[in-house]
């Protein structure tokens, strides 16, 4: 390759923004967040260059006020699903074919849109659509999806410029193809970044994707397809549908081209995906890609040399910021017997101090949870706690979905290092403690490796080398994303590629090459110069 070849812009994290009193950014989002509030948005299907009104909608409404509608969106029927897929089809030769720096280019200024112009209005329809602080949706929206959408491309550069060895006799190169076919990608409610990511990532590498929003993320989804398009995405390479799972799943995994999968979303669903495609195997012209990131049960472990505030400031951080609805949130704590008084008053004494309402208030530190089903799960799991002997809700515990979805951010005290709630991903603003021994150490560590079938993310709190060590070690299967003095959310693109093991996905890593290298299919040639002209070779005489 030729030196210089693949210079591009260097990615560089995105700075987060103070949205302090009187910042202009603070102006501008509250602006834009009343705008989309009292405007009503109508969003259709995106099929190759076409915006299809089915005329059977659904009320796009906040969670943290579920009388007032922002908007609706179409659903798709199957016809329509069938007609996303050849259009992707149409639009594959093209795309594959066009030079990677014309497909990073587009999405490098996508990168710019949202860093400039768009940053206050999908950081507003995030607070709308899915009910995040404007810190939240600062270090989502903005932040997280620029820094995705940046690295990337540096990413596929360094994809493309890991070639063979040759010699003077021979050129070896490979030539990292797009998956023949399309992909899928299923998106969830609780990152608008993965939402745009996981179709994006695919694109980029030369692929076309049919994109399946979550139902509850359709309002800022509607952000990420206007900055797609303005940044020069080609109509079908990138097809947009909403409207029932089961039905445009279906039709996608029965379609002979589909070649791969990028998904994020619950454990159960991805393992019947995965179900699913396996009975359609003979059907495929390629073994497809299967790439999912799903639930987690995730821990946080103190050791006896564990600094109090540092734990509590971190462990509820990492509980309780958007509501616990983070697959990496801190769900289930082991805090040692000689630090538990003085964890629990100052636990006791910083909860006191949240307050929780509409995000328009930035005063409030968490809001709703995301919709009805969700309010009445945690519900159900919290008067539990309080009806069982061996758990106790010592802080919060109260629910209200009059307006909206809101439930107190809750501590249960267990006495059962098995206890439901220990181990059953809640999804929801509930965090459960168990006490050990501080003689116990070594086995608490195996206790916290074997509770859960999840293996994301984990922190361990310690001031002693030793503990940290061995905790690292014991602990190494159960989280793949493992922090030391530091709450268990907030990876990095770039920086803490993310990704779990177990029942917690395929672990390819979103924010690093790795991930991207299952979006290619790599062909080897070989070139000869000076080509033989007679078969024997001289051992033969």
């Amino acid at each position: 390759m030729l030196k210089g070849f693949f210079n591009v812009p260097k990615a560089v994290n995105e700075p987060v923004k103070s949205y302090a009193p009187n910042s202009p950014e603070r102006a501008a989002v509250l602006a834009a967040y009343k705008e989309m509030w009292n405007a009503t948005v109508e969003v259709p299907l995106y099929i190759g260059s076409e915006e299809i009104r089915t005329g059977n909608t659904r009320n796009m409404t906040p969670p943290h006020d579920h009388q007032h509608v922002v908007g609706t969106y179409h659903l798709a029927e199957k016809a329509h699903v069938e007609k996303a897929i050849a259009n992707a089809l149409e639009s594959r030769t093209k795309w594959a074919n066009m030079a990677w720096e014309q497909r990073a280019a587009i999405f490098l200024k996508a990168a710019e849109l949202i860093a400039g112009p768009y940053r206050a209005k999908i950081n507003a329809a995030t607070m709308i659509a899915q009910s995040k602080t404007v810190h939240q949706a600062e270090i989502d929206a903005a932040c997280e999806l620029i820094d995705f959408l940046r690295y990337n491309v540096e990413f596929m550069t360094q994809i493309y410029k890991d070639q063979p060895a040759s010699d003077s006799s021979v050129w070896n190169r490979v030539e990292y193809r797009p998956l023949e076919g399309f992909v899928y990608a299923i998106t969830p409610f609780n990152f608008t970044a993965i939402a745009a990511n996981l179709p994006a990532s695919a694109a980029l590498m030369g692929n076309v994707v049919v994109w399946k929003p979550s139902d509850s993320q359709v309002f800022s989804a509607k952000v990420i397809i206007d900055v797609f398009k303005e940044a020069g995405v080609p109509d079908g390479v990138i097809n947009v549908v909403f409207g029932d799972p089961v039905m445009i799943t279906d039709t996608v995994l029965a379609s002979p081209d589909f070649a791969g999968i990028h998904y994020t979303g619950s454990t159960f669903i991805f393992k019947e995906l995965w179900k699913k495609i396996g009975e359609n195997i003979h059907s495929y012209k390629t073994y497809p890609r299967i790439v999912g990131e799903t639930g987690g049960k995730d821990f946080v472990i103190a050791h006896p040399s564990a600094n109090v505030k540092q734990v509590v400031a971190n462990t509820i951080r990492g509980a309780f910021e958007f509501q616990g609805q983070k697959c990496s949130a801190a769900s289930r704590a082991y805090f040692p017997a000689s630090l538990w008084p003085a964890i629990k008053e100052e636990m006791g004494k910083e909860l006191a101090t949240f307050k929780q309402g509409s995000p328009e208030d930035f005063s409030n530190f968490v809001t709703a949870v995301i919709h009805e089903g969700s309010f009445d799960k945690l519900a159900k799991y919290i008067d539990q706690a309080k009806a069982d002997a061996d758990a106790e809700v010592i802080f919060g515990g109260g629910y209200d979905k009059s307006k909206g979805y809101f439930v107190e951010p809750t501590v249960i005290l267990t006495t059962n290092p098995k206890y439901a709630t220990m181990e059953t991903e809640l999804f929801g603003p509930v965090l459960t403690i168990y006490v050990y021994e501080d003689a116990t150490w070594a086995e608490t560590l195996k206790l916290v490796d074997a509770t859960s079938e999840y293996a994301l993310t984990g922190a361990v709190f310690s001031g002693c080398r030793y503990a940290i060590e061995e905790a690292t070690v014991a602990l190494q299967n159960c989280a793949g994303n493992f922090y030391i003095n530091d709450k268990p959310t907030g990876a990095v693109v770039g920086m803490q590629p993310f990704g779990g093991a177990r029942a917690s996905g395929t672990n390819d890593k979103a924010g690093s090459a790795q991930n991207l290298l299952r979006w290619v299919s790599p062909r080897t040639i070989k070139e000869t110069f000076v080509t033989p002209v007679d078969y024997r070779y001289p051992f033969l005489g």
